[in-house]
């Protein structure tokens, strides 16, 4: 018979061994977590580094500021539209091969946006650039799904779009303060640079990137009847067309701030940079906290204060006043978004468990679709001036800030994971 101080120490090293693989798995996620916020990071830094260049980019190429505002939605829409492919993609063959066939091209698209030498060169780069990079955030966010569930979701969520809206500040800060000192050939040649490393991380870790992997088969009919089944969803439409509004609403905005410091200021490429130095970095700094509150306290009341922000800020931006002012509601503009998109984003993870990448190719879809028909939209706006296109944006904003009390209501912290139909095969 074995004696107490023999089977304790058996009972302590039992223990380890079985506690072992819970941490092994908390840490390999985390890893995934940080690569795929680091990837994250630079989609959007280098989808932001046009925007603030514009007016100097019109006078390189001999380009209207009209052709020129294009460069964001040639990269906005296409990089919504690829999204709807990769995720169903994503579910049937697994995470994996996509995302890393997709950090690839990421790195080719890239540094060929360095090698235009006319506008229309830049633009047919750009289309590409969004092909490329289309699947790689909403894929991360079906695969975060996988690994982390719904009452800690908000964290892992917020620590992605946290790095989203890192890479929007310097993106669009940086763009514009090193374009005299480098240029932006060489921005875009050390983004291409990182994205490589990015890859290589990737590489390494693959195998901890497979997630879950649907039986569903992969048909048109079958995935039609996917997207379809997501709209039905009184749960998801509210979602969905929420993060169209509301992308087009920051989207719109923010695309024309370089022309509207320009011309309203007179401010160069480094005051522009200066200027919007501000923007996304309350997301960077508290985008895991706001996503710690919402899966504590539910995202019924962070939603509708993100959107009334937003609103308020665009109203603030109409008055003429020291540059000082606008800085400061630039910065206070990007925590709207903070406080209302990664919160939606984390509704659709939870919306089909079993199909995440096409819900959250949707997701990415409606986005985009919302980053490209925004900036759009403020330019028709545009022809009757900064007042008149601010006031329309901010005012259609406050509505939804308003409904959005309503509608979700029942977004509190008992919400979670729910299966909805997918069609046939599901």
């Amino acid at each position: 018979m074995k004696t107490r101080d023999q089977i304790l120490p058996e009972c302590l090293k039992q223990q380890e061994v079985e506690a072992s693989p819970t941490g092994d798995s908390d840490r390999k996620r985390e890893a995934v977590l940080r690569l795929m916020s680091a990837a994250a990071f630079l989609i959007f830094f280098q989808a932001y580094l046009v925007a603030p260049l514009i007016p100097t980019l019109s006078i390189q190429f001999h380009e209207s500021t009209d052709f020129l505002g294009m460069l964001v939605p040639a990269y906005m829409l296409p990089y919504g539209i690829s999204t709807l492919f990769y995720g169903p993609i994503s579910d049937r063959v697994g995470r994996k091969p996509v995302i890393l066939a997709l950090l690839g091209l990421m790195v080719v698209t890239t540094a060929g946006v360095a090698t235009a030498h006319t506008a229309s060169e830049m633009m047919i780069w750009r289309l590409f650039a969004g092909i490329a990079s289309g699947g790689i955030v909403p894929i991360a966010l079906a695969l975060l799904g996988d690994l982390f569930p719904y009452e800690q979701r908000g964290r892992a969520i917020g620590w992605m779009f946290g790095a989203v809206a890192g890479g929007m500040a310097f993106g669009s800060s940086l763009g514009a303060l090193l374009n005299p000192i480098i240029g932006w050939r060489v921005e875009f040649l050390i983004t291409a640079g990182f994205s490589a490393a990015i890859l290589a991380f990737a590489i390494r870790l693959r195998q901890f990137l497979g997630g879950k992997i649907a039986p569903h088969p992969l048909s048109l009919g079958t995935v039609i009847a996917g997207y379809w089944s997501l709209f039905t969803s009184s749960r998801g439409a509210k979602a969905y067309t929420y993060i169209l509004l509301n992308g087009m609403f920051h989207s719109g905005v923010f695309t024309w701030l370089g022309l509207y410091f320009s011309e309203r200021y007179h401010l160069d490429d480094e005051g522009i940079g200066l200027a919007l130095l501000g923007y996304g970095v309350p997301g960077m700094l508290l985008g895991p906290i706001i996503g710690r509150v919402a899966d504590r306290i539910g995202r019924k009341r962070i939603i509708p204060l993100g959107i009334l922000i937003a609103a308020l800020c665009g109203t603030a931006l109409i008055p003429r006043a020291s540059l000082l002012w606008p800085v400061v509601i630039i910065t206070i503009l990007s925590l709207g978004y903070d406080m209302s998109h990664p919160l939606l984003a984390g509704i659709i993870t939870s919306l089909n468990p079993s199909r995440r990448g096409l819900a959250l190719g949707m997701n990415a879809f409606s986005l985009f679709c919302g980053f490209g028909l925004g900036p759009l939209a403020f330019e028709l706006l545009l022809k009757h001036g900064f007042r008149t296109a601010l006031a329309v944006f901010a005012f259609v904003q406050l509505c939804l800030a308003i409904l959005a009390v309503q509608l979700f209501r029942g977004e509190d912290s008992s919400a979670g994971d729910h299966s909805v139909t997918t069609g046939s095969g599901s």
